[in-house]
């Protein structure tokens, strides 16, 4: 018994940890679900985001998530999820108008989609630009500079409405992997978003 009682007493704490590690990794692995109600010619991506702000006092925030996203070509709808893969925040647009609503309930209206990102996860989002972007365009608003192309033709690094754009690993839909970087008073933010094979 005392044996028993010193495997526990010796295992337990171990056993918590990896329990808690196994249970990270698996909220890490939860893959968003698409949006619910989209039309069958929506296009659509669902993935992971991470975005890192670097205080120019040193200090460094970082939030991460998954994503999914719908969009018909007159209305398009952003779900933010957090690790675990609930819905924190919902960003629905369509010309002229946005809206954000978070998790518990409280609705924003804007003509910005940008800026309602920014409010659900604290850092800048480029919703407008993605619309093209996870396409594997450039947006037609403002004019893309330092545009450099892949062998085949397709947009590989610029800039676009204050961000640094790359993109890589193509498939037919567009690019598997977005990294964004934005220069801010006071600080810089990295955006990095990754699309789950299809």
């Amino acid at each position: 018994m005392a044996a028993v009682r010193r495997m526990f007493g010796v295992a337990a704490p171990l056993r918590w940890f990896l329990m808690a590690m196994l249970a990270a990794t698996l909220a890490a692995c939860t893959t968003p679900k698409p949006i619910e109600g989209a039309s069958a010619d929506a296009f659509s991506r669902i993935g992971r985001f991470a975005i890192t702000v670097n205080e120019e006092s040193g200090k460094q925030n970082a939030v991460q998530g998954g994503f999914s996203w719908s969009d018909d070509g007159r209305h398009y709808v952003l779900d933010l999820t957090n690790p675990l893969g609930s819905t924190e925040a919902r960003v629905e647009g369509r010309p002229g108008a946005a809206s954000l609503t978070k998790a518990d309930g409280t609705r924003l209206v804007a003509d910005n989609p940008d800026a309602l990102a920014e409010e659900a996860l604290g850092s800048s989002m480029p919703v407008s630009g993605l619309r093209d972007w996870l396409r594997g365009k450039l947006a037609a608003t403002p004019e893309a500079t330092e545009v450099s192309r892949d062998e085949l033709g397709r947009p590989a690094a610029f800039e676009q409405g204050g961000w640094r754009a790359r993109l890589s690993r193509y498939d037919t839909l567009g690019p598997q992997l977005l990294v964004l970087e934005r220069q801010e008073p006071g600080r810089r933010i990295m955006l990095r978003l990754v699309v789950n094979q299809p």
